[in-house]
């Protein structure tokens, strides 16, 4: 059998690695540029939760290596504290506390001086969710509520405007739960955020690439109104499918205006069902919230001109290979695997049960609507409409 050499990994490698994660790269394609098991990188990420330690320096006014040997000869040559500090240029109560906390005037090393100065100053700041238990209490408790810890950073601020004390920042709130050590937030709330990763993925990490159908007389997205993209005008939906084990699917639906969510069960993929549920779904609305609907181009919305008949609602497909073209529905379908994973059967939930997890989607506050809900938002629009 043939062994790899051990590789330990330089300040250089290191830094190089955290470059490539922050970029977006896996563990996998990492290990491969360094010709090692992605296990072999996790290693490097896991003790910080795959969040980037700040760069340590020395302070220009500690005590130097070189100040400490000669602290050390002057010890041996029977130096007073007060002669050495005078060739240092130091105070003589500088030198007093270094030689006490370090084996005093027999037992002073300098090697052994400085590394403890260096292991002593990794003390870290305390991490203000530990010195407002209160403030903890409330973060934990919005976590449990499947709230992301961006969502907890602007509810407080608008909740308590005005209060720091009450407010904390949703990086502070990821390095908390990523960061064991800081022994803030249990690491079970883990399982609460929507990824449920046991270290922080970059933000850059690509996604998945959705699969494509030929769609006939499909209008496409280009065609659409200007009016639509810059999401001032409400009634105009982004749609898709999430699937799950045994051919199970549930059909999603998004406000562009509102970021309002609607779920539809499904029981199979095949247009006809598909389409006769979103038939269903435009019916429960007012026509001036839904005028158009833009989906990929998956062939379940192969009929979408028999959807267009029954509802006059237009249907505009996206360009190959284009999710972004859906963005809200995308990162909608990305918050809805909290709810339903990946291989599970999705068959299994009720229509009541889509229902309540709409509503728990619509009334998280979002970023993007300045901390309202999108069930605000959108009970503005339905209510504006007479």
């Amino acid at each position: 059998m043939v062994y790899r050499t051990r590789l330990n990994y330089s300040a250089r490698m290191k830094a190089e690695i955290w470059d490539r994660w922050q970029r977006g790269e896996s563990m996998t394609a990492i290990g491969r540029a360094f010709d090692r098991p992605s296990s072999s990188i996790y290693k490097q990420l896991s003790p910080t939760g795959g969040i980037r330690p700040v760069p340590r320096y020395r302070s220009r006014l500690a005590l130097t290596l070189s100040e400490r040997e000669e602290i050390s000869r002057g010890l041996a040559g029977c130096l007073s504290l007060r002669t050495i500090a005078a060739k240092l240029g130091r105070s003589p109560s500088t030198i007093s506390r270094e030689v006490n906390r370090n084996g005093g005037l027999k037992r002073y090393r300098a090697s052994q001086a400085d590394q403890a100065a260096w292991d002593r100053a990794q003390r870290p700041k305390p991490c203000k969710l530990a010195q407002y238990p209160r403030l903890q209490r409330v973060v934990a408790a919005k976590l449990k509520k499947n709230w992301s810890p961006k969502q907890i950073d602007g509810w407080l601020k608008r909740r308590y405007p005005g209060n720091e004390a009450r407010h904390v920042s949703h990086e502070t709130i990821y390095k908390s739960l990523f960061i064991q050590a800081r022994g803030v937030l249990k690491k079970e709330l883990q399982q609460y955020l929507r990824t449920q990763r046991a270290i922080r993925r970059s933000r850059h990490a690509s996604l998945k690439d959705q699969g494509l159908g030929k769609i006939t007389n499909a209008v496409s997205i280009r065609e659409r109104p200007a009016a639509v993209e810059d999401r001032a005008v409400p009634g105009h939906w982004e749609g898709d499918l999430i699937c799950g084990a045994n051919n199970s699917f549930i059909a999603t639906l998004v406000e562009r205006h509102s970021r309002y969510v609607m779920l539809a069960r499904v029981k199979g993929k095949d247009t006809e069902t598909v389409i006769n549920a979103l038939i269903k779904q435009a019916h429960a609305l007012p026509k001036e919230i839904y005028k158009s609907l833009t989906w990929d181009r998956g062939s379940e919305m192969a009929d979408h001109q028999r959807f267009t008949l029954a509802t006059d609602i237009q249907v505009y497909f996206c360009d190959p290979q284009s999710p972004w073209q859906r963005g809200s529905n995308e990162n909608t379908n990305r918050l809805l695997r909290q709810y339903f994973p990946k291989k599970t059967d999705l068959s299994i939930h009720s229509q009541a049960t889509l229902n309540r997890v709409a509503r728990e989607l619509n009334e998280r506050p979002r970023e993007t609507l300045d901390f309202e809900t999108p069930a605000e938002r959108f009970n503005e629009c339905v209510a504006s409409t007479g």
